[in-house]
C-alpha cells in the first residue's frame, strides 16, 4: 500500500519540513487544548496560505486526537490509513499527498516516520499514546500564540480599513454634494477641473480588499480635493489668477493617483447624491395640526409657532430642551457643513432646514427622516440627525439610516437620552 509517511531517508528533505519538526518539538512541551489550537489556525488559515482542502484534511486528522494527546509531554499523532482518510475527505491519493505536504511545508503538522514507512500507534489503558508514527499535530500547539497574535493584527487592520473606507465615502459624498450645489447655483469657479479630478479619483477606487496604507493615501487625496472644493465654493466667484494658480496643485494630486491600481473591485457601491438639497418635510396636514399653524400664514409665523411647540414638546418629554450652542459645539463636523450651507444659524428652524439639506449626504433616506420627525418631533429628530451626521463623518457609524432608526426605537422604549450623548461628546473634546 502506498503510504504518505515514508522513512525520512526516502522523503525529500526541505527547509519547511525541518521547521515543522522544530515546531513539533516545541509543541510537545506545551499544554494547549485542541479547540484553542484549531480555532487559532482557522482564523489565520487563509493568510498563512492554507486552502479549503488543507483545512478539511486538518479537521479530519484532528478528529482522531483525544484531549490527553494535547497535554504537556504528549504529541497528538494520527496514524489513520490512506484509505480511511480518502474515504473521509473524498480526496484521491495524489490529492491527499498534496494537501498533507502543504500542511507540513506551512508548518502546522509534521511527519513522524516509522522505520518501515508505515503508520501505526498504541495507547495505554488510560488512553495515552505510548508509541505512534504518522501525522504529528504538535506544531499547532507551538504556534497558537503566534496565530492569535497574527489574528489580532489582522483584525486591527480590517477595522482600520473599514474606518478609512467610511471616511473616504463621507469625503466623496460631500465633494459631490458641494460640486452639484455649485452647479445648481451657477457659481463661477474651476468646477470643470475639480469635477475632472473628482471623477479621476472615483475611477481609481480600489476594486478589491486593499491595505490600510493605500486607503490612507487615497483618503488624503480625497480630503485635499475636498478642501479645494470647499475653498472654491466659499469663494463663490474665482478670478482667472486664482484658477491658474490652483491648476498646478490639482494636476499634482492627479499625478499622485496614478500610483493606485485601477483594476481592483470597488469595495463599496457609489451612492449618487441628488442635486435637490431642499429640506424634507413631514406630511403637511399632520405638521400643521400638531403645530397649530394656519395653512395660509406667512412662513415666518409658521416657523415661529412650530418652534414654540418643539421646545414645549422637548421639555415635556426630556425635562429640558437641548440648546443650539451645545449641539453645534458637540458636533463640529456637522457645524462646519451647516454654516457653509446656511451661514449663521440663529435658531432651531435654521438648524432643521440645514439638517434636511445635509441628510442625503450621509445616505439617510427620506422615509427614515420623516419617520424620525413623526416619532420624535421635529426638534428632537433634528438633534438626532445632527448627532448621526457627526458620528458618521468621524467614522463611528457605518449605517447612518440604521443608526437613526435605532434611536427612534430607543425613544419608543423610553431609552433615548440625547443630552447624555451631546454632553458626552463635549467631555471627550475637553479630554
Amino acid at each position: 500500500m502506498s503510504n504518505i509517511n515514508q522513512p525520512s531517508g526516502w522523503r525529500k528533505a526541505t527547509v519547511g519540513l525541518a521547521v515543522a519538526e522544530q515546531h513539533a518539538q516545541v509543541g510537545e512541551k506545551a499544554a494547549v487544548p485542541k479547540s484553542q489550537a484549531f480555532v487559532a489556525v482557522k482564523r489565520v488559515g487563509a493568510h498563512i496560505g492554507l486552502k479549503a482542502g488543507d483545512m478539511l484534511l486538518l479537521d479530519t486528522l484532528g478528529a482522531f486526537t483525544q484531549a490527553q494527546d494535547w497535554e504537556e509531554g504528549q504529541r497528538p499523532i494520527v496514524w489513520a490509513s490512506n484509505a480511511y482518510l480518502m474515504e473521509q475527505t473524498g480526496f484521491s491519493l495524489s490529492a491527499l499527498k498534496r494537501h498533507a505536504r502543504r500542511l507540513a511545508e506551512i508548518g502546522v503538522i509534521s511527519f513522524k516516520d516509522s522505520p518501515n514507512g508505515k503508520r501505526w500507534g498504541h495507547r495505554d489503558a488510560d488512553g495515552r499514546i505510548i508509541e505512534a508514527y504518522g501525522f504529528d499535530l504538535s506544531p499547532l500547539s507551538a504556534r497558537v500564540e503566534e496565530f492569535e497574535h497574527l489574528q489580532a493584527e489582522l483584525q486591527a487592520e480590517r477595522e482600520l480599513c473599514q474606518r478609512l473606507k467610511r471616511q473616504i465615502t463621507v469625503a466623496r459624498r460631500m465633494i459631490r454634494a458641494r460640486i452639484e450645489a455649485a452647479a445648481s447655483s451657477a457659481l463661477r469657479g474651476p468646477w470643470e477641473r475639480l469635477t475632472g479630478l473628482f471623477e479621476d479619483l472615483l475611477d481609481r477606487l480600489p476594486r478589491r480588499n486593499t491595505g490600510s496604507e493605500t486607503l490612507e493615501r487615497l483618503l488624503a487625496w480625497f480630503r485635499e480635493l475636498q478642501e479645494r472644493v470647499e475653498a472654491a465654493y466659499l469663494k463663490g466667484t474665482w478670478t482667472n489668477e486664482v484658477v491658474d494658480n490652483s491648476a498646478e496643485s490639482i494636476e499634482q494630486v492627479s499625478e499622485k493617483t496614478q500610483e493606485l491600481n485601477p483594476r481592483e473591485v470597488n469595495y463599496e457601491p457609489y451612492i449618487l447624491i441628488t442635486n435637490q438639497l431642499n429640506p424634507v418635510t413631514c406630511n403637511h396636514s399632520e405638521t400643521e395640526q400638531a403645530a397649530g399653524v394656519v395653512p395660509n400664514a406667512p412662513p415666518e409665523e409658521q416657523v415661529d409657532r412650530a418652534l414654540e411647540d418643539w421646545v414645549t414638546e422637548a421639555r415635556k418629554t426630556r425635562g429640558a430642551a437641548l440648546d443650539l450652542p451645545t449641539v453645534m459645539q458637540a458636533c463640529p463636523e456637522f457645524a462646519s457643513w451647516a454654516r457653509n450651507m446656511g451661514g449663521y444659524l440663529k435658531d432651531w428652524g435654521d438648524l432643521h432646514r440645514v439638517a434636511g439639506q445635509l441628510r442625503p449626504m450621509i445616505g439617510v433616506s427620506e422615509h427614515a427622516w420623516n419617520l424620525a420627525q413623526d416619532r420624535l418631533g421635529p426638534q428632537v429628530a433634528t438633534a438626532a440627525l445632527v448627532l448621526v451626521f457627526d458620528k458618521h463623518a468621524a467614522g463611528e457609524v457605518a449605517s447612518p439610516g440604521g443608526y437613526l432608526r435605532g434611536m427612534v426605537e430607543k425613544a419608543g422604549a423610553g431609552e433615548l437620552h440625547l443630552e447624555r450623548s451631546f454632553y458626552g461628546r463635549l467631555s471627550g473634546q475637553a479630554a
